[in-house]
């Protein structure tokens, strides 16, 4: 169930209560793709850095260990030992991603895993049985991401398929949610809305899954070749036509600037692998701009990575240690600049949070942006 608290403008204030416990909105959902986050971050880690939803991935879970083995290790909160909630991507962005490797059919779409080469089938139904064998509290609709500058001609029916699609994901759900051997028979389902850059195309489309009365919504196929302005002209025109009454999901999105963006415009959820992929590269965020701690002024710098951050990484070690720790290529360098960007994006959701909550997300976020100007990106 999710209520809506309040709102500042268009930005939305909420609470989701699931089986697995209750997450604040606007919130960041930490990445771990294959049941953990990359950089050597542990589930006590993300509890303690404030994580409120790890996000999983049903095309990687599924092609390697397999879903079936997780299923019967309990499901993947007990098999990863993570008792907050967890949402599963339903594999579709993945399987579209290997556009030389899949051929797509009104059934669903056959691939060839991109571990060993096998041939794998995947549709609404797979998508389904898979993220219920994994026991997410959420999981996606099985749906196509067309990419951003694709062709109308072809968005069309690739919409027309996903809607066709997700019609299919509800009435599986349904059956397995009635299974006596189902790991989480609470488990929610969200639409994703498609259309690539054609406002036209996304508010039909908005209209049409509106209709399921889903416990959410995304809006999927963003990211993905388009530009800032045009992501966020999508969301103007989008997000108007989405339950309000509902959490609204960005998919794959995305850096701080974009997060302050779309909270702007209506969005509850967010994912992205930005924090720990650059935090693996000794890129770390701060609320003046990104810092690189491989470069050489940090070599004798005492400071924390930020002043005043109460991250793990930043409550004990100096710039100039994680410059060490980097240039001699220690992994713990790359696990400290992880964690301090994972819980730099938690942190900034709660103060997105405050910031709704006093009614001042205006000036928050003029303030917010602005600052991010003031370290230039060395």
């Amino acid at each position: 169930m999710y209520e809506l608290i309040t709102k500042d403008g268009r930005a939305k204030r909420g609470r989701l209560t699931t089986v697995h416990g209750v997450v604040e909105t606007p919130l960041f959902m930490n990445v771990g793709t294959v049941g953990a986050i990359k950089g050597a971050v542990s589930t006590a880690d993300l509890e303690e850095i404030g994580t409120q939803v790890e996000l999983s991935n049903t095309y990687h879970l599924h092609v390697r260990t397999g879903d079936k083995v997780i299923k019967e290790m309990g499901g993947l909160h007990k098999f990863m030992s993570w008792n907050r909630p967890i949402l599963t991507d339903s594999g579709g962005f993945q399987v579209f991603s290997l556009s030389d490797l899949r051929k797509i059919k009104e059934e669903g779409v056959t691939f060839r895993s991109h571990i060993d080469g096998h041939k794998i089938f995947m549709g609404p139904e797979e998508s389904m049985q898979i993220q219920s064998n994994l026991g997410s509290t959420i999981a996606m609709a099985f749906d196509e991401c067309p990419n951003a500058k694709a062709d109308r001609n072809y968005v069309i029916p690739s919409v027309e398929r996903t809607t066709r699609w997700l019609y299919r994901c509800v009435d599986e759900m349904k059956r397995l949610n009635a299974l006596d051997d189902t790991i989480n028979r609470e488990q929610m389902l969200f639409g994703i809305n498609q259309g690539a850059i054609f406002n036209d195309i996304r508010i039909d489309h908005a209209k049409a899954i509106s209709e399921l009365d889903l416990p959410g919504y995304a809006i999927g196929g963003l990211a993905v070749g388009e530009t800032h302005e045009e992501m966020y002209d999508v969301l103007d025109h989008t997000v108007p036509y989405l339950p309000e009454n509902k959490p609204t999901y960005l998919m794959g999105v995305g850096t701080p600037e974009n997060i302050i963006e779309a909270v702007y415009r209506g969005i509850d959820f967010f994912d992205c692998v930005y924090p720990s992929r650059n935090g693996r590269h000794g890129h770390v965020y701060t609320h003046q701009g990104r810092r690189n701690m491989m470069n050489a002024c940090y070599e004798k710098d005492d400071e924390p990575m930020e002043v005043g951050c109460q991250c793990p990484a930043c409550r004990r070690y100096s710039r100039a240690y994680v410059h060490h720790l980097l240039k001699a290529k220690e992994m713990l360098g790359l696990r400290l600049c992880t964690l301090h960007n994972l819980y730099f994006y938690n942190n900034m959701m709660k103060e997105i949070r405050e910031a709704i909550e006093n009614h001042e997300f205006e000036s928050f976020r003029r303030r917010f942006l602005d600052d991010l100007k003031v370290l230039s990106k060395n």
